[in-house]
């Protein structure tokens, strides 16, 4: 996938010009959203769900409605999340945030376990998103990846005959951040007390288990799918290993599924000669402190054609 690398707020993108003037834009948007309805209808549940329309409508840049309209929804969860205090679900039920998890370890302590790399940086390294220093925010962002790749699954089985090479990253991300949660509870287990004894409890181990559970589905359903990872098998390596395995059985009440269909061989596109491609993710959001809040991102984020940097 290429990610678009860009630091946003939502106070800027509500300054942006909804593709004024442009009849490229203006006659692509209302068939990317007609598609999302017909082929993604998760996805197009969230486009319903958010009240401001023209922050879902300003990530689609209309030159790559496969990159473009995930990046919407994953954008948008963010927002939801943040507007109502819940995590929206893909069945459309909302799980309120347990906002006690916040007093937990910060994930950061966990990013020395990993390779370096651009996921790495983003959410467990201090000063780029907010969930290097709040669990909270590392299950925001697991919720908005399972959206993601839900919805981008989804449009490429929709497609009659996908080109080769345009479908590269979109399991990336939410392997990454299944990595982190799962090596988050293994540290917990292990070296945190007290944060372990938080994570048993039982409103946390529900949150937990339900966006676990919804994630490892659409990994799952993911993995027949050439060409829609680079990184993602030495993530999901990781979070399959015994230990976190083991303290990802404690949390969520039952064994975790391995998604080891991933793992198997798939061909990828090769890299070079395309400039184009920037496996940079995106950033977190957080809901502002004011009465009537709006969420902004603390991250690095995907945006919109408009904003590009």
């Amino acid at each position: 996938m290429r990610w678009r690398f860009r630091f946003v707020t939502f106070a800027a993108l509500a300054c942006l010009p909804l593709a004024v003037g442009s009849t490229a834009a203006a006659d692509c948007r209302p068939v990317a959203i007609e598609r999302l309805r017909a082929s993604a209808p998760e996805g197009f549940a969230i486009y319903q769900k958010i009240k401001d329309k023209a922050f879902f409508l300003n990530w689609i840049r209309c030159d790559d409605e496969q990159l473009d309209l995930p990046t919407a929804v994953h954008e948008s969860v963010h927002y939801i999340t943040a507007q109502n205090d819940a995590f929206p679900l893909l069945d459309g039920r909302e799980l309120k945030r347990p906002h006690e998890v916040s007093a937990f370890f910060a994930p950061s302590l966990i990013a020395e376990k990993f390779k370096d790399n651009d996921f790495v940086t983003t959410y467990l390294r201090p000063g780029a998103a907010s969930s290097s220093g709040d669990f909270l925010y590392l299950l925001d962002e697991l919720n908005a990846y399972t959206h993601d790749l839900n919805a981008a699954v989804a449009l490429s089985r929709s497609r009659a005959s996908p080109q080769e090479g345009d479908e590269v990253d979109h399991r990336d991300g939410l392997a990454a951040l299944m990595a982190f949660v799962a090596l988050y509870l293994e540290h917990a287990a292990e070296s945190e007390p007290a944060t372990w004894s938080g994570l048993l409890e039982p409103r946390v181990a529900r949150t937990v288990s339900e966006l676990w559970g919804r994630a490892e589905k659409v990994i799952a359903s993911s993995c027949g799918i050439p060409n829609f990872g680079t990184q993602d098998k030495a993530l999901i390596r990781q979070f399959c290993q015994s230990r976190p395995q083991a303290a990802l059985h404690k949390i969520i009440g039952r064994a975790p599924v391995c998604p080891i269909a991933c793992l198997k061989p798939m061909p990828v596109v090769a890299r070079e000669g395309r400039p184009d491609i920037d496996a940079m993710p995106t950033g977190s959001v957080r809901p502002n402190p004011a009465s009537n809040p709006a969420p902004w991102s603390r991250g690095i984020s995907r945006g919109p054609s408009s904003a590009r940097q």
